[in-house]
């Protein structure tokens, strides 16, 4: 069975419990899992109970797709994500946001906790994602096209939506919240970057380094969602302040700016 009909068969799944045509689409990273908690009319589904779909071993992933209004907009939530580090392969990982397509999903919002790179960011920046770097060293558009999703050679040039990410710093700006933009960089993982790599993304322009969130964008892409990307700047990253890093303080610091960062996501839907 190829991606495609998988996909097919996960949406079936779903469209029997709920209904998320014209719904914007949210993956919910580290830490940021409980915006769906305030989903209105929800239809929680359990990613263990949709066909095809793996489960996620991430602390801080809950693991179940949450459909539903927030700020009277329909939404579908993504409470946890996939990820490369792992052990899936990236067609899995992306998986979601293509079966977000044949639901329906109009528009594609991706979040995540990231280490800061830009020397002027700190701990709780929020971080507009202008561009990005995939260093991964793989691409879950490789082998063969799924022509029902998009083109062989799809464009990167405008992958995030300029006209949305307008609206994120309007929506910043209604709420005095200091919204940065940068370049977000994805490595494999699941280690986090040596210094000497944090110096390597630092030359080449990155202002933000993570381990997710460039596959689903490029599948986005691929599929024609527009797509606006948010980071949560939870650490400066290795050998910027000395310090260890731990995914322990990278839950901490994204609960410690949750509410400022649901309150942006909460404003921009009623915008998008």
């Amino acid at each position: 069975m190829n991606i495609y009909q998988k996909c097919v068969e996960s949406a079936g799944y779903i469209k029997q419990l709920a209904d998320a045509s014209g719904a914007i689409g949210i993956i919910l990273g580290s830490g940021l899992g409980n915006l769906a908690e305030e989903v209105e009319d929800a239809v929680v589904i359990s990613y263990k109970d949709i066909p095809h779909f793996p489960m996620t071993n991430v602390v801080g992933h809950a693991g179940r797709l949450v459909i539903g209004k927030l700020n009277g907009v329909k939404v579908v939530c993504m409470q946890g994500r996939f990820h490369f580090y792992e052990g899936y392969d990236m067609k899995i990982v992306s998986m979601p946001v293509r079966v977000m397509k044949l639901l329906g999903v109009r528009s594609l919002i991706v979040t995540n906790a990231a280490g800061g790179v830009n020397r002027s960011f700190n701990e709780g920046t929020l971080m507009l994602i202008d561009d990005f770097i995939n260093f991964m060293g793989e691409n879950p558009l490789t082998g063969e096209n799924v022509e029902e999703f998009g083109p062989r050679f799809p464009d990167m040039t405008l992958a995030l939506d300029n006209n949305y990410k307008k609206l994120a710093f309007e929506a910043a700006k209604e709420l005095n919240i200091d919204l940065r933009k940068g370049v977000y960089m994805s490595f494999r993982g699941p280690n986090y970057e040596t210094p000497a790599e944090i110096r390597f993304a630092e030359v080449i322009g990155a202002d933000a380094v993570g381990m997710s969130t460039v596959p689903e964008i490029l599948v986005a892409r691929h599929a024609n969602i527009p797509t606006i990307g948010i980071s949560c700047i939870t650490n400066m990253a290795a050998g910027i302040t000395g310090e260890a890093l731990s995914h322990s303080e990278v839950e901490a610091v994204a609960k410690r700016v949750n509410n400022e960062f649901k309150a942006l996501l909460k404003l921009l839907i009623t915008k998008m």
